[in-house]
């Protein structure tokens, strides 16, 4: 009689030594990240400082704490603080609607002009404006 070969054990056996894995599977798993950094307590929210809104059918200037913001029929132009050299307002040549300029830090200047109705209103606007840069900005 030939001699059989033993019989197969359960499964299929250890893989190859090519494929087997570098730990054994009964390692610890390592993390594959870093330490966790220590929890840090979340930003306070800063408190809103005051604002100037002039409007009218088309055009917008908003001024507040993040910066300068036009809408221009329909087109928004944002300027943030650290990115503004000046800004400097006026009324217009006719007196009825202020004009607002920012002087970005490059030296390009960008204008945006809001009609006052009534006239009356424009010096409300000039007294408010002032007021709000004089916050933003207390050195000019």
């Amino acid at each position: 009689m030939t001699q059989q070969p033993p019989p197969p054990g359960p499964g299929f056996g250890p893989p190859p030594p090519q494929y087997a894995p570098a730990q054994p599977p009964y390692a610890p798993a390592q993390p594959a990240y870093g330490p966790v950094p220590p929890q840090q307590p979340p930003p306070q929210p800063v408190p809103p400082g005051p604002e100037f809104l002039a409007v009218d059918k088309r055009n917008a200037v908003v001024v507040d704490e993040s910066g300068v913001v036009f809408e221009l029929s329909g087109h928004t132009l944002e300027f943030r603080w650290p990115e503004i050299r000046s800004v400097h307002y006026r009324a217009s040549p006719d007196g009825k609607a202020l004009m607002v300029a920012v002087v970005h830090l490059d030296g390009r200047f960008y204008e945006g002009v809001v009609e006052a109705k009534p006239r009356a209103r424009l010096q409300e606007w000039f007294g408010q404006l002032a007021w709000v840069l004089g916050h933003y900005r207390p050195m000019g």
